[in-house]
């Protein structure tokens, strides 16, 4: 008994569709599936960069916003507080701020900043993580303190630009996010295209 030739050629397109079928049925259930690895749009809203106006920020005062889940200082600092920070320079870890993951290229100077009179900087010590206080005022610490930072938990110390005092706990300078200027008035914390 021999085979129908049409049989074979039956078979040959039943297998052939149910193939297609199998494999259209395949990719409408791995792309959802591969769509579900990626990041929530609650965390890419977490990680967004995050504008801020700067013309309400009072000088000498922090203003507080928070990039990554994480606390970020604005400070306006006064003519008086830039001119302090060179005489805080001997008693600093890293005064010149060579720690090159600290900060980007563009805040590598003693200001730390991108306009000296802005400081940016995420509001974590580098030794655990807490939040320091802000004494922006002379001796408003300890006789001989010239302003700065100073984390209760465990007794870090940081000047007016971020860089951490020798004997501190905490290993390096605070960290400075990236940024850029959008305007005069206004920044964009967590993006440094075009800085």
């Amino acid at each position: 008994m021999t085979a129908d030739p049409r049989d074979a050629s039956r078979r040959k397109t039943l297998a052939g569709l149910t193939a297609a079928a199998g494999g259209v049925a395949l990719a409408g259930a791995a792309i959802p599936f591969l769509a579900s690895l990626g990041p929530s749009e609650r965390a890419k809203a977490a990680g967004a960069p995050v504008e801020v106006d700067l013309a309400p920020l009072q000088p000498a005062r922090l203003h507080i916003v928070e990039w990554r889940g994480r606390p970020v200082w604005i400070l306006r600092r006064t003519p008086d507080m830039l001119a302090r920070l060179g005489s805080a320079e001997p008693q600093l870890i890293d005064p010149a701020s060579r720690v090159t993951s600290q900060q980007p290229e563009y805040a590598r100077n003693a200001a730390r900043s991108i306009q000296p009179e802005l400081l940016v900087t995420v509001a974590l010590c580098t030794h655990l993580g807490c939040i320091p206080s802000y004494y922006p005022e002379p001796d408003s610490l300890q006789p001989g303190w010239p302003g700065g930072f100073y984390c209760p938990c465990h007794g870090s110390k940081f000047d007016l630009a971020g860089r951490v005092y020798r004997g501190s706990p905490a290993p390096t300078n605070l960290v400075i996010p990236p940024h850029r200027f959008l305007s005069e008035t206004t920044i964009l914390v967590g993006d440094d295209s075009g800085a």
